[in-house]
């Protein structure tokens, strides 16, 4: 067995990034995401890549503070899937909620899907706990080109950042 150790490091997400994250999603995605950095640009979410040594993001997520007023949610999140499960999902939150403390606030949540106990559990280890449910629906773009409504059920966690 080789271990690999990647130095890694967080900034801002930017908008020459956009080529080089197509694993995160689809175009239509990325569409969304450009918008979001629309939005960072104004302060009112931070859009973070996590990058090793190339500076080509490997992971990337934002925080969005106008969806509860005091609170940073994370959203977004996703690490590209040839790097699962070696730690970079971690390094992201840790990022995200450094962030969120830098604002002043003291408090994260995030919704994960139902049907993802493993970032459900990558979660839970970081120290966030499930306090309700709740449908959350998203436009995808089919492979035809359509539009279709995504729906599904959500559990809502929570963490104390102080």
């Amino acid at each position: 067995m080789i271990n690999v150790v990647l130095k890694l490091s967080a900034r801002d997400l930017v908008r020459g990034d956009l080529a080089s994250i197509g694993w995160s999603g689809s175009e239509y995605h990325l569409a969304v995401v450009a918008r979001q950095l629309e939005r960072a640009r104004s302060g009112e979410v931070d859009y973070l890549a996590v990058c090793p040594a190339t500076d080509i993001p490997v992971a990337k997520g934002g925080v969005d503070y106008r969806v509860k007023e005091g609170v940073g949610t994370l959203w977004q999140l996703a690490v590209h899937p040839a790097l699962r499960s070696c730690g970079i999902g971690t390094f992201l939150v840790e990022a995200a909620e450094q962030r969120i403390r830098n604002r002043g606030l003291r408090q994260a949540e995030l919704g994960v899907e139902d049907g993802n106990p493993r970032a459900r559990a990558l979660y839970e280890r970081l120290g966030y706990v499930a306090f309700d449910r709740q449908p959350d629906a998203w436009d995808e773009r089919a492979a035809d080109g359509s539009s279709r409504r995504y729906e599904t059920v959500c559990t809502l966690m929570r963490k104390d950042l102080s």
